[in-house]
């Protein structure tokens, strides 16, 4: 029977099968952080359980943590509670912890990968919905809720409904300008935020195997703002030299064991999927989100729909999303000024998205209108960032590399956008308040921010002289 990548992972790591039941699926990887895990170790705690396989897990702090002054104490209290605990149940339990001052410390969907934690053919997990990042390294990872962060801890297992396959492939050559954010954007603009709901999908074709590993990481990390559990891209060379050589990647035999297995993870050529998209890759322009779901998105230099563009069905959320962003129907959004610019997230603050800013920031200097919060994925990004002098060309531009954290992604943290303000974000969601109370995202690539924050409004990359 022929199977797709999606099916032979499901498939090997079925504890339990049973007719009208989820699958019971064993978990190779359980990822945690300070948000989602406390309520799940108070319940181990209630029923008396150890972790069961405390080295199958991992924790590290990342959505409430400040981005600058890490060596001090977390000034706001729910913060610090909450960082303190997963410093206190890791402790208690066993697990290892890449804690605040750890040099492996950062935000748990870049950590993994960059450690060599990720590899192809596991299942991973973590109380977080975008999971689904690690799916670029042919994984099925997906987020879960925290009673089941707390099955996982007690079981090693998840019981879950297998979901429906999907297959977005994107062919030909990228335009200048154009990066993996614009990519994804541009998909789920096309199907919708809701237009995977039920399928895992797998990215394929010759823009998608032309990216590096990191522009895939993004592919997958927003696979999920198309309403899918999760995206995964099949393995290649390109994935297994990003992984050899990294801190828990297998070396020696056991390295020559995994590839042997990871070169039969592919789709059969004549798997069935339940779903196929096909798009031109030349179709895509540089991305910008103009509503209040990751769906609402439009070429940069494209208007906003009118209201005879929008589906009745669509019509009333259109019309509050326009109002809570102080935007008009078939309005421009070139030269929109901006207050703020921030770039990072699990989406985008690795070092080829550090680097691609630098490299276009450099000799330039900020608007002074625009406030500008560039923060890397994790420690090793930073030290790897100063390293190059990426934080001396940001500086001279007028603008700071901060401490790793999940940042202005949530407005959990201190980095929130003042409400009626103006957000340009290389993150992954744009709903209402989401950066903070009142404030307004528009999602774009990093090399569409870091034209923001120079030009101090929304322009195209490829109309700008560089």
């Amino acid at each position: 029977m022929y199977k797709t990548l999606f099916d032979k992972i499901w498939d090997s790591h079925i504890v339990k099968k049973q007719v009208d039941c989820p699958d019971a699926i064993y978990i190779d990887t359980h990822f945690i952080h300070e948000v989602t895990s406390p309520q799940a170790f108070d319940g181990l705690r209630k029923r008396g359980l150890p972790v069961f396989r405390t080295q199958n897990t991992r924790a590290t702090a990342d959505h409430n943590v400040p981005t600058k002054d890490q060596h001090l104490p977390i000034k706001d209290a729910i913060s610090k509670f909450q960082v303190d605990k997963l410093t206190q149940n890791t402790a208690e339990f066993g697990i290892e912890l890449f804690g605040l001052g750890h040099q492996n410390q950062g935000i748990v969907h870049v950590i993994g990968p960059e450690l060599g934690i990720t590899l192809p053919g596991m299942t991973i997990v973590c109380g977080d919905s975008h999971t689904s990042t690690h799916g670029a390294f042919g994984t099925v990872a997906f987020g879960i809720g925290t009673s089941e962060v707390e099955m996982v801890l007690a079981t090693q297992c998840v019981l879950q409904y297998k979901p429906k396959t999907m297959k977005i492939e994107i062919n030909g050559k990228l335009a200048n300008g154009v990066l993996s954010k614009d990519i994804v954007l541009y998909v789920i603009a096309q199907i919708s935020a809701a237009g995977g709901t039920g399928y895992f999908i797998e990215f394929c074709g010759s823009a998608i195997t032309d990216l590096s590993m990191e522009a895939r990481m993004t592919i997958c990390n927003m696979s999920i703002e198309m309403g899918a559990r999760g995206g995964l891209i099949a393995p290649d060379d390109k994935t297994y030299t990003y992984i050899k050589g990294r801190e828990y990647a297998p070396k020696g035999e056991k390295w020559e064991a995994a590839m042997a297995y990871w070169k039969t993870l592919y789709s059969d050529k004549d798997a069935i999927f339940d779903k196929t998209y096909t798009f031109d890759a030349a179709n895509i322009a540089p991305m910008i989100t103009y509503g209040t779901n990751p769906g609402m998105g439009i070429g940069v230099a494209d208007a906003i729909p009118t209201e005879n563009e929008v589906t009745p069905s669509e019509l009333v959320s259109f019309k509050k999303s326009l109002e809570y962003m102080g935007l008009q129907p078939g309005q421009s959004m070139l030269g929109k000024k901006i207050d703020y610019v921030f770039i990072g997230s699990c989406t985008n603050s690795r070092i080829e998205d550090l680097r691609l800013v630098a490299n276009f920031v450099k000799g330039k200097q900020k608007a002074k209108n625009v406030e500008v919060w560039i923060v890397p994925g994790s420690k090793k990004v930073e030290k790897q960032a100063k390293a190059e002098g990426i934080d001396q060309i940001l500086a001279s531009a007028g603008m700071e590399l901060r401490e790793p954290g999940c940042s202005a992604c949530l407005g959990m943290n201190e980095d929130k956008v003042p409400a009626g303000k103006y957000s340009v974000s290389t993150s992954n969601r744009n709903f209402e308040g989401r950066q903070g109370p009142g404030a307004r995202t528009f999602l774009v690539s990093p090399l569409t921010a870091a034209l923001a924050a120079i030009t101090g409004s929304v322009e195209d990359v490829r109309s700008y002289k560089m």
